[in-house]
C-alpha cells in the first residue's frame, strides 16, 4: 500500500506537470483547469496516504529533512489546490507540482542520520505543526512573490501577453500575496509562542540559531505587512522583503540541523 501509494503520487505529479504546461501553452485552446485539480487533487490524496508510512514508522515519529520536505510541499500543495478553487493558479501548479514529486522521491530515504522519536507530547506536536503550516504558507508567498516580480517586469517592458494574459489581474495577486503572508505571519507568531512555552532550555538544546533566525524573519515579515498596510508598499519592494524574510525563515528551518534534531532532540 505504502509504495503504491508513493509511486502513484510521484506518477499524478508529473501528469498534473504536463497539464498545467499544456494549459499555460500559446495553443491551448481548450479549458484543461477541471482537468488539471482534479488530478493534482488525486496526487496530494495518494501523498498524503504516503506520508502516513513516511512520518510513522515502526520505531516512532520520522522527523528528518527529506521526511519533513515531503510534508512541507504536501501541505504547501493542498492549499494551492484550495486557493485554486477561486484564483487560476495554474503556473503556480507547475512549479509545486515537480517539487512535490522530488519531495515525494526523496522521503523513501533517511537522511542525517536523526532516528524516530517515540514519543511526542502535546505541546511540542503543537509547535511543530504550527512550524510547518507557516512555513508551508510562507513558501506559497514566495512563489507568488517570485511570480509578481516576473509579471511586473513584463509589464515594465510593455510584454504583458503570453502567460500572464492566462493569470488573474496584478490587483488581484497582490491581495493574495499579502493574505498569504498576514496568515503565514499569524501562524508564525503561534508557532514562536509555542516553542518558547514548551521546548525547555533552548540554549542547552542548541536552538539558539534556530530561535534568533526565525525571530529575525517574523521582523521582517511584521515590518514588511506594517510597510504595505501603512505606507502603500507594494510591487518589487514587497517583492523583496518577502524573499528576505523567507531566505532568513529557510535557514532557520534547515539551516543547522534536520528537524528531528532540532524540533525533537536526542535523547
Amino acid at each position: 500500500m505504502a509504495a503504491f501509494a508513493h509511486w502513484m503520487a510521484i506518477a499524478l505529479y508529473i501528469a498534473s506537470t504536463g497539464v498545467a504546461a499544456a494549459t499555460l501553452s500559446r495553443q491551448s485552446q481548450s479549458n484543461r483547469q477541471p482537468l488539471l485539480l482534479a488530478l493534482f487533487a488525486c496526487a496530494l490524496a495518494a501523498h498524503a496516504i504516503s506520508l502516513k508510512f513516511t512520518l510513522i514508522t515502526a520505531g516512532g515519529f520520522r522527523f528528518d529533512l527529506l521526511a519533513v520536505m515531503s510534508l512541507i510541499t504536501w501541505s504547501v500543495g493542498l492549499l494551492l489546490l484550495c486557493l485554486s478553487l477561486r484564483h487560476r493558479l495554474t503556473l503556480l501548479i507547475l512549479v509545486m507540482a515537480p517539487l512535490a514529486a522530488l519531495a515525494e522521491l526523496g522521503a523513501i530515504h533517511a537522511w542525517g542520520g536523526a532516528t524516530p522519536r517515540d514519543q511526542i507530547s502535546p505541546g511540542i506536536a503543537a509547535h511543530a505543526f504550527l512550524s510547518i503550516a507557516a512555513y508551508s504558507l510562507l513558501t506559497l508567498a514566495t512563489l507568488q512573490a517570485i511570480y509578481l516580480y516576473w509579471l511586473n517586469q513584463q509589464l515594465h517592458n510593455h510584454r504583458p501577453g503570453g502567460i500572464s494574459r492566462l493569470l488573474p489581474p496584478l490587483q488581484t495577486m497582490e491581495s493574495l500575496l499579502f493574505g498569504l503572508v498576514a496568515f503565514g505571519q499569524l501562524l508564525l507568531t503561534a508557532a514562536l509562542v509555542t516553542g518558547t512555552l514548551f521546548i525547555d532550555d533552548l540554549f542547552g538544546q542548541h536552538l539558539v540559531h534556530k530561535t534568533a533566525l526565525s525571530f529575525l524573519a517574523w521582523v521582517l515579515y511584521t515590518i514588511l505587512l506594517w510597510g504595505h498596510w501603512k505606507k502603500g508598499w507594494r510591487g518589487n519592494t514587497a517583492v523583496r522583503w518577502t524573499l528576505s524574510a523567507f531566505a532568513i525563515l529557510m535557514l532557520a528551518f534547515f539551516g543547522s540541523k534536520l528537524a528531528l534534531e532540532v524540533i525533537f532532540p536526542k535523547q
